[in-house]
Order: C-alpha cells, then sequence, then structure tokens
C-alpha cells in the first residue's frame, strides 16, 4: 500500500468518528459563550420562587379581603392561599419545563 492511500475505515470507526466530532462541536461552541456566571442561576432560583410566592400572596390577600367583608362559615384566606400556591406552583413547573425543552431543542440543533 502506497503512503498516499488511507485505509478504508469500517462502518464502527466512521460512527465514532460522527460523535468524536459532535462531542468536539459542542465543546467548542460552549467555549465559546463563555462560562454561565453563578448570578444567572441564582437569578433562575429567585425567578421561580417568585413565580410561586406572589400568586399565593395574591390569593392570601383576596382571602382575607372577602373574609373581612363577607364573613361566612368558610375561610375564603385559606382557600385562595391554596389556590394561588397551586397556581403559583403550575406556573413554575410549566416554565421550567419550556427552558428544558429549549435546552433539548438547542443540544439537538448542535448535533
Amino acid at each position: 500500500m502506497s503512503e498516499n492511500q488511507e485505509p478504508k475505515k469500517t462502518a464502527a470507526q466512521e460512527a465514532f468518528s460522527r460523535q468524536v466530532d459532535k462531542k468536539e462541536h459542542r465543546k467548542l461552541k460552549a467555549k465559546g459563550k463563555g462560562p454561565t456566571p453563578v448570578w444567572r442561576g441564582l437569578g433562575m432560583m429567585g425567578l421561580v420562587g417568585w413565580s410561586v410566592a406572589v400568586p399565593t400572596l395574591i390569593g392570601a390577600a383576596i382571602g382575607l379581603w372577602l373574609d373581612k367583608h363577607y364573613p361566612g362559615s368558610r375561610s375564603w384566606t385559606l382557600v385562595l392561599l391554596v389556590a394561588g400556591l397551586t397556581i403559583g406552583c403550575w406556573n413554575a413547573w410549566a416554565w421550567v419545563a419550556r427552558e428544558e425543552k429549549a435546552m433539548r431543542e438547542n443540544n439537538h440543533n448542535d448535533q
């Protein structure tokens, strides 16, 4: 065999080469973006926390107002506090799921 000819690659070698190429491309792209700052992660946690806290507090405030102006046998404060907490948790879950989907699509497009 002469020095100019390359030996034929097997299917397994081709697959391995493609896999290494994808990983290298992904690492170079991540390196170009730079490191993710710690403050970004803390900000995300704060955003999720507020998305739960705000509907809960709004529900409690409306419940207090209803109990003050329309007293009755049931506590509107407790009912609307739980409703606000439920809405807030659903809102946070939906936001996190949307972010995860965007990350997956971004990773899929890189491959």
